[in-house]
């Protein structure tokens, strides 16, 4: 199993790539796309496409972990955020992934053990889970690799429990 956990962003979209075999879980990659803010949203949207289309290829993803949407103060960001979100499921149908949605409570409690943990908390876990890890100035990465883990354990608890 190889999941994919993205935080999408229209100006800087984390992710992160861990690879579960037996036991074992491994960080393949992470990092974040910065995407120039001054560009038309239509151009960002295919850098978007072009850059985790080619993260899915070279890593043979099999899985895609994503949180779902919450209706924050701005409805223009949630309507953009929409628009990755949906290159994300065809890219999820294209390359024929399992895709995998959890709620922002659900990646934190699942990592952090309490759902109402705050970024930073979840980013200092992260780097304590991770230690070969190099330190992030982005919450977008810390995210994304929270929303990877997440992604391997739950569907660990899952197979546990068919």
């Amino acid at each position: 199993m190889i999941v994919l956990g993205v935080d999408p962003g229209t100006q800087f979209a984390g992710y992160g790539i861990m690879r579960k075999e037996g036991g074992r879980t491994t960080v393949l990659d992470y990092g974040y796309l910065k995407m120039n803010p001054s560009l038309p949203l239509v151009e960002r949207v295919g850098i978007f496409h072009r850059f985790f289309n080619e993260k899915i290829s070279a890593f043979g993803v099999t899985d895609l972990a994503i949180e779902t949407p919450f209706l924050g103060r701005n409805t223009q960001t949630f309507l953009k955020l929409g628009y990755l979100r949906g290159i994300l499921y065809l890219l999820s149908d294209t390359h024929k992934l399992v895709l995998h949605e959890y709620s922002p409570t659900q990646v934190k409690q699942s990592v952090t053990g309490y759902g109402g943990a705050s970024k930073e908390q979840v980013a200092r876990l992260i780097s304590r889970l991770l230690p070969a890890m190099k330190a992030q100035e982005k919450y977008d990465v810390t995210d994304a690799l929270a929303i990877s883990l997440c992604g391997i354990w739950e569907s660990s608890r899952n197979q546990l429990l068919r």
